[in-house]
């Protein structure tokens, strides 16, 4: 039976947190605002990777999963690879004899979901991101652990060694050239990783801090994780591989103990401030100087500069690995007014900022390292369905606003050449009713299978910075046919969108441009005047023969989101 795994950290920390610290402290850490736009305005943005997340029900069925995200233009799709799903007695203290690194030594149930994600991933052409994460199964956690670590999806003092083991049975497993028992052809290789998920979020890796939280700990233990998962990938013939690490949750929380949180925070299971992470994992202080003394080996950093200067040789991953991964989730704001109050958070407007500190610490150690960010978990959760508060107050946005916020964001990653991805996380909201997953509402689809807003803007994206002018200004248009990739890779036939106008507040939409799609990834830019006020869509049509599209898909002509222009 295929389980219901849980929304990504930011929602359920968050709301616990904002139950459990000062107000003073939760509003400053989550109701920051900006009025500057970190992405600078180039344009190698142009090939980046559409990629999507949808937990629950890609497990359940992968095939028209897949077959949807496919026919929505998505070209890689990020899974999570639950360690504690696959191993054998992940509720056992005690060990089991078997042989980690061999695949056929896991149950084969374990890895059912997975074989068939990759497998049809194949035949759809879409490329799979394999996170492999925790939780931990506990014959896998250090001592002295907390209880609430018995839960199946928490991560305490884990076994760098047995993670490493781990991840060589899944290389190996995903190599190419790996048959299970009983099936008749090897299973896909996979060339996209990435090492565990959120490790400054203590659910994932806890303890976060000790002592009062004056000690961060959980950066010394993602370390020896990177080593030991850059170790196993290279080891089963992934070095050549896209490999991702970091992966951070956006936010986090500093607090001393009190007599109420002994722990202080971010304590044991709390999120530690993302570029506070970084610099520990890094091993320098807030002025990027080298730790050194009994304060570095608390941190399981180098004491003395001998030892710094065989820290990159001994920690290749954190200098060779492919990218940096961060979920820049926005809460219930707009793109670029998220986070900024806290020099620590790593938000979307924050992508900058985080650039720069990936940066640094690389030229700590003479590398000269731009890690590509990848932002591989990002969505809107929208009210409705959604009728909570937003952590800190507020609601979540309206489905018509969240839709206005997806296409606002993928255009500023657009124009950032750091940024390597956009992503949207989730496909279908999950099913009304009680209990913490009902409230992750960030889905294209509603629980009840209605087509939100966002559907069509995910589809054909459409911004226009400018859509109040003067009647002779050329305005920019820029959009997306994303679906129209696969088109080109499977017929290659020439593609181009409309840029259709409707005048006033009423009437038919007639083309005023047919634009050619000239990159693989859908992408267009122009300027262009128009005659006065009214509406602005984009229009794209689907290939009349396609035979991995749904056949009420074939030969249709869909619509982008509608954009209101006021001319003066």
């Amino acid at each position: 039976m295929v389980r219901n795994f849980p929304p990504p950290a930011l929602f359920l920390s968050v709301m616990r947190l904002s139950r459990l610290l000062p107000t003073a402290v939760t509003l400053a850490g989550v109701l920051a605002l900006s009025l500057a736009l970190s992405p600078a305005p180039a344009l190698a943005s142009g090939n980046q990777i559409a990629m999507f997340q949808d937990g629950i029900h890609l497990m359940a069925d992968p095939g028209p999963t897949l077959q949807t995200i496919r026919k929505l233009g998505a070209t890689t799709v990020r899974v999570v690879v639950f360690w504690s799903t696959v191993a054998p007695s992940p509720r056992s203290h005690n060990q089991p004899h078997f042989n980690q690194s061999d695949p056929n030594a896991y149950p084969a149930s374990g890895w059912a979901p997975y074989d068939a994600i990759v497998r049809y991933a194949q035949d759809f052409g879409i490329t799979v991101d394999l996170t492999v994460a925790g939780g931990s199964p506990l014959w896998a956690d250090g001592s002295g652990i907390d209880p609430k670590c018995s839960n199946p999806h928490f991560a305490c003092k884990p076994s760098a060694r047995d993670y490493g083991q781990f991840m060589q049975a899944i290389g190996k497993r995903y190599s190419g050239t790996f048959t299970p028992p009983g099936q008749a052809s090897p299973l896909p290789a996979v060339h996209f990783w990435a090492i565990w998920n959120e490790p400054n979020f203590g659910e994932d890796l806890g303890p976060q801090a000790v002592n009062g939280s004056t000690l961060s700990v959980a950066p010394g233990m993602y370390r020896s994780l990177v080593d030991a998962g850059w170790s196993a990938l290279h080891a089963t013939g992934h070095g050549h591989d896209t490999i991702l690490i970091g992966e951070l949750a956006a936010r986090g929380s500093n607090g001393s103990a009190t007599s109420r949180f002994p722990q202080g925070f971010p304590g044991t299971f709390g999120q530690t401030k993302p570029l506070q992470f970084i610099r520990t994992l890094y091993c320098v202080d807030s002025s990027y100087r080298p730790l050194r003394g009994g304060y570095a080996a608390a941190r399981g950093c180098p004491t003395n500069a001998a030892g710094s200067r065989h820290f990159r040789s001994q920690h290749p991953g954190l200098f060779q690995a492919s990218g940096f991964g961060d979920h820049p989730y926005p809460l219930n704001l707009s793109p670029v007014l998220d986070g900024r109050s806290d020099p620590d958070y790593a938000a979307f407007p924050d992508l900058g900022r985080l650039g720069g500190v990936l940066d640094h610490v690389q030229r700590v150690y003479g590398s000269g390292t731009r890690f590509p960010i990848y932002n591989d978990e990002y969505g809107y959760i929208t009210d409705p369905p959604a009728t909570q508060q937003a952590p800190g107050g507020g609601h979540y946005v309206s489905p018509a606003t969240g839709a206005y916020y997806i296409n606002w964001a993928e255009y500023l990653s657009w124009r950032n050449p750091r940024v390597k991805t956009t992503m949207q996380y989730l496909l279908y909201d999950p099913p009304p009713g009680p209990g913490p997953y009902a409230g992750f509402a960030s889905g294209l689809i509603t629980g009840n299978g209605h087509l939100k807003p966002a559907y069509s803007a995910y589809r054909l994206p459409l911004y226009m910075p400018v859509t109040s002018a003067s009647h002779n200004r050329n305005l920019e248009v820029w959009g997306c046919a994303r679906p129209a990739h696969f088109s080109l890779l499977d017929t290659g036939a020439s593609q181009s969108v409309q840029i259709q106008f409707q005048r006033g507040s009423h009437g038919s939409f007639t083309t005023l441009k047919t634009v050619p799609i000239t990159n693989a990834q859908g992408y267009f830019d122009v300027h262009m005047k128009f005659s006065g006020s009214g509406t602005v869509r984009l229009a794209w049509t689907y290939p009349s023969v396609d035979m991995f599209l749904p056949g009420n898909a074939l030969g249709v002509t869909v619509y982008s989101r509608s954009v209101q222009l006021n001319l003066h």
